[in-house]
């Protein structure tokens, strides 16, 4: 059952590295948003906002987590083939904006801003994207907000 939320979560939770918003609907997850820390928790509205929770604690303990909850990916042609793209991503694993353009015949511009489209960050790890020089962005922000939640993702990987 969705939840009467504002934002239509099923499920907000404090998590060690991050509070999130997750969004469901019967059968798959439809988006997690990186929510400010001093947002108020939402009990889970059903079992796979539950067990979406539980997944992304565990990663947060494990790096090596991997996911396996369905998602819905709802986006342009072009943002879900990057998308999916990212799922091939291993833990750990960094790959440029421009490398990865190259490998999509794209652009390095078009690929930051399908991660920055990501409706299911940390599951779709566009964290895993970064700059030829430099974390790049996360979010849609270049400037110390999300990008620190960035370093510590890239971190706790192993990748920095």
């Amino acid at each position: 059952m969705p939840s009467t939320e504002p934002h239509g979560y099923s499920a907000i939770c404090h998590l060690s590295y991050a509070t999130v918003g997750i969004r469901t609907n019967d059968t798959t997850i439809t988006g997690i948003d990186f929510l400010p820390r001093e947002h108020s928790e939402l009990d889970p509205q059903d079992r796979l906002a539950e067990k979406t929770i539980a997944a992304l604690a565990a990663y947060g303990e494990d790096p090596e987590y991997h996911f396996q909850l369905p998602i819905q990916l709802d986006g342009t042609d072009y943002q879900r083939k990057v998308w999916r793209a990212l799922q091939t991503l291993a833990s750990g694993e960094t790959i440029t904006y421009g490398s990865l353009a190259k490998r999509l015949h794209s652009g390095a511009r078009a690929i930051g801003n399908a991660c920055r489209n990501n409706p299911i960050p940390l599951i779709v790890p566009c964290h895993r994207v970064v700059a030829k020089s430099g974390l790049g962005g996360f979010a849609g922000d270049r400037r110390e907000g999300w990008t620190e939640l960035k370093r510590w993702l890239l971190h706790h990987e192993g990748s920095l």
